[in-house]
């Protein structure tokens, strides 16, 4: 599968450039009366010339006929149902989807969140907050209410009282009693998106107006910006704090122990594994994962950590909430490029609240793109059947006489039955969705389903809106099938046939030779004086190991030997003028001397099989697919219309000068 994916991966790069499209398209040829239009011809022969090395496909009859064996071969693959097996299926699925995902967005908006996320990446703030707590689904009055009170909050704290004196009084924020509002560092996507934009759009030491997010009201106060510190890679030692006095003094004693062996210059790794209290890090020489500001639930420790310099560099023993630390830099890792962190961002906010921005933008686009038409007869029938049971996820769509009936016409051709949307409506009980009486619960469901209905109806014709995402679909799909086919039909088969491919090397012995060849010892030294000793104990005839032990030191290798038999002409042999048996002269290359003894001189001779096996099945599928398309023109009816080849063939060819 790797291959396969590699393959079709270079096919379909190609196939994100776009062409312009002929003005009009003809019937260039047709297999079995299925016809192929010119327009598909030469937008794939244009898109291929440049690509191609061989001039001969350049020439157009000969790309006419591999265009055709290309079809015919797409052909076979559907007769033989290959279209049906579900993994096929379900790799065009999943690829369809991801090509989809650059029309089924706004990718104006999302290039815009894009560089908004980046800048604000750039930042880190430091802001405190008063919540007034709202459910999502509020009603109008009760909504009131809460900004009010934010407002009143915000006017106290204008008015001099201290912002943590009010957050205290006012606050519902559970985490309010420890830390009087304040939440600490935090950049881009860590926050909710509302509270994030409402952050980075209030000046150092002012309070925001009251920012709605699914939690409630958020009054802001931003206490600090500073330019983000990127992130860190370190391993820590820690003695966790005591219960009590002489606990609390143990681990002070303890990790000021380790500091001083540390120093002495023990290994931090074993100190952290005998010592560290941190048990999730410890077997691993106290490494923790790389982190952000914010991201620790320890600012002395981020602190600590972001202030060492070197890679390697130790803290002195400090105290945090939980224990006793030693930190060691293990790396740094400054904020990324532009760049480079598009494709994250990108994901990030896919995932984020963000996305509802990008979504709305596009429900927006197709609400004026497509007419929706709804039966409000079926829409009223369909609102009466809701009742308060959906609030406790008991409420079961009934079965009614009118259940398909039309309730919404998209663009005068899709129909929608009232049985989806009540089918819709039960499934959304598990959102736990409030709002109150049903009929407006009945109405905001509506929305939702109509912006997915639209969305889908979308998203399915795709290809009927953009002829380049069909054309790309049209050939990763004729893609898919020909890797299969072949898979199938010549590589398997060239694999497997043992008695063809033997037959097939009989008959084409005389491409499968050996030049001539030489079995040698090459002897290579860079001291003129140890390859002339090796001379004098070949002379001898001495052996390779006694060769070997007598010019080689036990702390120095002076001598190396290469064995084997090598066509001459190979890089493998030093450059001899010329080899007989027996021993050459010395040759100086580069920094090295050379003398080969020649045992042996092999004439030219057929290669055995298996000696050049895998070069003799890449010969035969090729001879296989070759006579398979001859064998395809026979099983089906190839019919060209070459008046009309000939006119594509001027305009080509003119269009190519």
């Amino acid at each position: 599968m790797k291959l396969k994916n590699v393959l079709l991966g270079l096919f379909i790069a190609a196939n994100a450039i776009a062409f312009a499209q002929e003005n009009k398209k003809e019937v260039l040829f047709t297999i079995d009366g299925k016809p192929y239009y010119t327009d598909e011809f030469s937008r794939v022969y244009k898109k291929n010339l440049d690509l191609v090395k061989d001039d001969s496909q350049k020439d157009l009859n000969h790309y006419l006929d591999l265009f055709i064996g290309y079809k015919l071969k797409v052909n076979k693959a559907n007769k033989l149902g290959l279209q049906n097996n579900a993994a096929y299926q379900n790799e065009l699925k999943s690829y369809r989807a991801q090509l989809s995902k650059n029309y089924v967005t706004d990718t104006k908006v999302t290039k815009e969140l894009i560089e908004e996320a980046y800048k604000r990446s750039l930042k880190e703030v430091r802001a405190s907050h008063i919540l007034i707590t709202l459910d999502e689904n509020a009603e109008p009055a009760d909504t009131l209410k809460a900004y009010n009170k934010a407002i009143e909050a915000r006017k106290r704290i204008l008015a001099g009282e201290s912002f943590e004196t009010v957050a205290a009084q006012v606050s519902q924020d559970p985490s309010v009693k420890d830390n009087k509002g304040d939440l600490g560092w935090f950049s881009a996507f860590r926050m909710v998106y509302p509270f994030e934009t409402a952050a980075y759009k209030t000046k150092k030491g002012e309070v925001s107006m009251p920012a709605r997010t699914r939690f409630g009201y958020h009054l802001i106060k931003v206490n600090d910006v500073r330019e983000n510190r990127g992130q860190v890679s370190v391993a820590h030692i820690m003695t966790l704090n005591g219960q009590t006095e002489a606990e609390a003094a143990a681990a002070k004693s303890t990790i000021e122990d380790v500091y001083k062996k540390l120093k002495q210059g023990e290994s931090f790794e074993t100190l952290a594994q005998q010592f560290s209290q941190d048990k999730s890090s410890s077997g691993k020489g106290g490494q923790l994962q790389r982190f952000g500001s914010g991201e620790l639930s320890s600012e002395e420790f981020e602190n600590v950590a972001f202030s060492l310099k070197n890679k390697g560099e130790l803290s002195a023993p400090f105290q945090s909430q939980f224990g006793w630390h030693i930190v060691k830099l293990m790396d740094k890792f400054p904020v990324k490029t532009f760049d480079e962190s598009q494709a994250d961002l990108d994901s990030k906010i896919r995932r984020d609240d963000r996305s509802k921005l990008i979504d709305a933008s596009l429900n927006q686009k197709l609400h004026a793109k497509y007419e929706v038409k709804r039966n409000d007869k079926a829409y009223k029938g369909a609102v009466a059947l809701l009742n308060d049971k959906f609030y406790t996820q008991e409420w079961v769509a009934p079965a009614v006489k009118d259940a398909a009936e039309v309730l919404v016409t998209i663009n005068k051709t899709e129909k929608v039955k009232t049985s989806e949307f009540l089918g819709f409506i039960s499934n959304q009980q598990k959102a736990n969705i409030t709002i109150k009486p049903t009929s407006k619960l009945a109405d905001k469901l509506y929305e939702k389903f109509i912006n997915e209905k639209l969305a889908k109806y979308y998203d399915d014709n795709l290809e009927k809106e953009f002829p380049d995402f069909a054309n790309v679909m049209e050939e990763y799909r004729d893609g898919l099938l020909l890797f299969d086919l072949m898979e199938k039909e010549i590589w398997a088969k060239a694999k497997t046939d043992s008695l063809g491919l033997k037959k097939f090397y009989e008959d084409n012995r005389a491409n499968y030779m050996w030049k001539d060849r030489a079995d040698v010892n090459v002897f290579s030294s860079t001291k003129m004086d140890v390859i002339k000793a090796a001379q004098k104990y070949l002379k001898q005839n001495k052996s390779i190991d006694f060769i070997k032990s007598n010019l080689n030191k036990k702390d120095a290798v002076e001598i190396m030997v290469k064995s084997g038999v090598f066509e001459l002409g190979s890089d493998a042999l030093p450059k001899h003028k010329n080899l007989t048996v027996g021993l050459s002269d010395i040759l100086h290359e580069g920094n090295y001397y050379f003398i080969t003894q020649v045992n042996k001189m092999m004439p030219k001779e057929p290669k055995k099989l298996e000696e050049t096996k895998g070069r003799v099945i890449n010969d035969y599928q090729q001879y296989l697919e070759s006579h398979w398309v001859d064998d395809l023109k026979k099983e089906f009816t190839v019919k060209v219309n070459d008046d009309v080849f000939n006119k594509a063939k001027t305009q080509l060819q003119a269009s190519n000068k």
